[in-house]
């Protein structure tokens, strides 16, 4: 896979904790730190957002740029974005709420630059158009 586009952030992810299992208290989750990577597949062309924790290297996100995505500000926050995708860092094909955070609005703002014109891309792919 190629990479279309790499920024370092902090990832989080709004759900029940451990201990919190069935009781509907959902709080946001810091899942970890690293590069947030928007990858292309050399062959069907396809388009993800891959991101793996620092140190260990364990999947953190990994999830198909789907059109229907839509990132939205944070509240409080000009440098993070809210979104929720179907998640398969775990195994597993789980709707996950997520939140990015980045080191200032700028970087936020091209990391939302990108993700919108993959999404455009991935939609034109879906309908079958051919790669310009």
């Amino acid at each position: 896979e190629e990479v279309v586009f790499g920024v370092r952030a902090k990832l989080f992810i709004y759900g029940e904790t451990m201990l919190d299992v069935g009781t509907g208290n959902k709080t946001w989750r810091e899942r970890g730190i690293g590069e947030a990577r928007i990858l292309r597949h050399r062959e069907h062309q396809r388009l993800r957002l891959l991101m793996r924790q620092e140190k260990t290297m364990k999947v953190i996100a990994n999830h198909a740029m789907d059109p229907r995505i839509k990132l939205e500000p944070n509240v409080g926050s000009d440098r993070s974005w809210v979104w929720s995708a179907f998640d398969f860092a775990d195994g597993d094909l789980v709707e996950t709420v997520f939140a990015m955070r980045f080191v200032d609005s700028d970087t936020a703002q091209e990391f939302k630059k990108k993700f919108t014109e993959c999404q455009e891309e991935m939609e034109k792919l879906l309908a079958g158009e051919d790669k310009p």
